[in-house]
């Protein structure tokens, strides 16, 4: 079999198609972000120190994303494996966070989009126990709808002590509880 294949990338309406070679997982996650950084860097439209921040968000998700993956697999509600369609989500938002808690991969898990959504603003939660935590005021007409089941107890499976740590964290301070 061939060694290289053919990748194309769109960029400005036009698909260029170029030769690129197979590579790890790690490799091509490495491949699109500096793909990704040289889009940034040559878009003179945005501001050099706008550019700069930019680049430097998106190198801080990425080695996020690449700690979190060394714990997780997989979304732990939908079942999802395939890292492209999943984000690396902080239990402990990153604006409550240290530098170093932003990028501790217990901090994180992987999460579908719609998940991801829920997670991040409170309409569910985790027990350290792996039990889903279902906020009161989270509609769950809506959540039955995004694939979670709201009528018996789920368990997603168990977490690291480290994630235990963060997971309280999101429970106390993130996770809705009943209106007042």
């Amino acid at each position: 079999m061939d060694s290289e294949t053919h990748c194309s990338h769109a960029a400005d309406q036009a698909t260029f198609v170029q030769p690129c070679r197979r590579l790890s997982f790690h490799q091509a996650i490495r491949s699109e972000y500096q793909w990704l950084e040289e889009q940034v860097e040559s878009d003179t439209s945005v501001p050099d120190t706008d550019r700069e921040a930019i680049i430097r968000a998106r190198r801080g998700q990425g080695l996020f994303k690449q700690r979190v993956i060394r714990l997780e697999s997989r979304c732990r509600v939908t079942g999802v494996n395939n890292l492209t369609h999943l984000l690396a989500s902080h239990s402990k938002p990153w604006r409550d966070s240290s530098n170093e808690e932003r990028l501790n991969g217990e901090n994180g898990l992987l999460l579908t989009p719609s998940i991801d959504h829920l997670f991040d603003r409170g309409f569910i939660g985790f027990e350290n126990s792996g039990e889903l935590i279902i906020s009161p005021v989270a509609h769950r007409p809506s959540l039955q709808k995004m694939g979670i089941e709201t009528d018996r107890l789920v368990n997603v499976g168990s977490f690291t002590d480290g994630q235990k740590h963060f997971l309280e964290f999101h429970r106390n301070s993130v996770l809705l509880r009943a209106m007042r």
